[in-house]
């Protein structure tokens, strides 16, 4: 999944400074912890996530006024997720959640963007691998339109590309005290004067402070 990123057409950034929380940064590394991986990794959707993270690029996302969400890919095609509300610092986050790339599929035509954004991101419940997930963001009325959001990606030569996303949550109740996480995104970017469009699957759990310990 990270080769898409690669190919998104890049921007001149050369001042412009990677935002950092948590003594996460470009090129920083951290490590998942051990024995709760291998305690429910059997349960979840995604396997064999390596325990030695290195950061590759950094994403960001003004949801609002007070709220911004920041993703840390790494060199496992997964990200860090951390949303921050009110600031930027530590005390400012309010959720962090690990996801790994499930699926990746490239839309060639408008009918079948069209499709993936009127019927496939947002669905009452989502069947993958076997597992149902039910829709975590669900508003007043009959439908719940995917979230619409765009994403400045700051690579590790510096440079920057954007991105508009139309994101779905989901979840499944894995035990008593594991729920895992599935994010469908319909990303489109233009590329060489061209749209650039794809249907991305990841899944992933909760990360607490005592998940992750920041090794450089």
């Amino acid at each position: 999944m990270f080769d898409f990123f690669k190919k998104k057409k890049k921007e001149e950034s050369a001042e412009v400074k990677a935002p950092e929380i948590m003594g996460l940064y470009i090129n920083g590394s951290f490590q998942l912890n051990d024995l709760k991986l291998r305690l429910i990794e059997d349960k979840l959707t995604f396997a064999n996530a390596h325990r030695n993270q290195l950061i590759q690029a950094i994403g960001e996302v003004k949801l609002d006024e007070s709220t911004t969400l920041l993703r840390f890919y790494t060199d496992d095609d997964g990200f860090l997720q951390v949303v921050c509300k009110g600031g930027l610092t530590e005390n400012h986050i309010d959720d962090v959640k690990l996801f790994f790339f499930h699926n990746t599929q490239g839309i060639s035509s408008q009918s079948q963007w069209d499709k993936v954004l009127d019927e496939h991101v947002s669905q009452p419940t989502y069947l993958l691998e076997n597992h149902t997930f039910t829709r975590v963001w669900e508003e007043m009325g009959e439908s719940s339109p995917p979230v619409a959001m765009t994403e400045k990606t700051y690579m590790q030569d510096g440079s920057t590309s954007i991105t508009d996303q139309f994101i779905m949550l989901y979840e499944r109740e894995v035990d008593d005290n594991l729920f895992e996480f599935l994010l469908v995104s319909g990303e489109e970017k233009i590329i060489d004067n061209q749209y650039g469009r794809c249907l991305v699957e990841s899944v992933g759990i909760n990360i607490t402070s005592s998940d992750i310990e920041i090794i450089g």
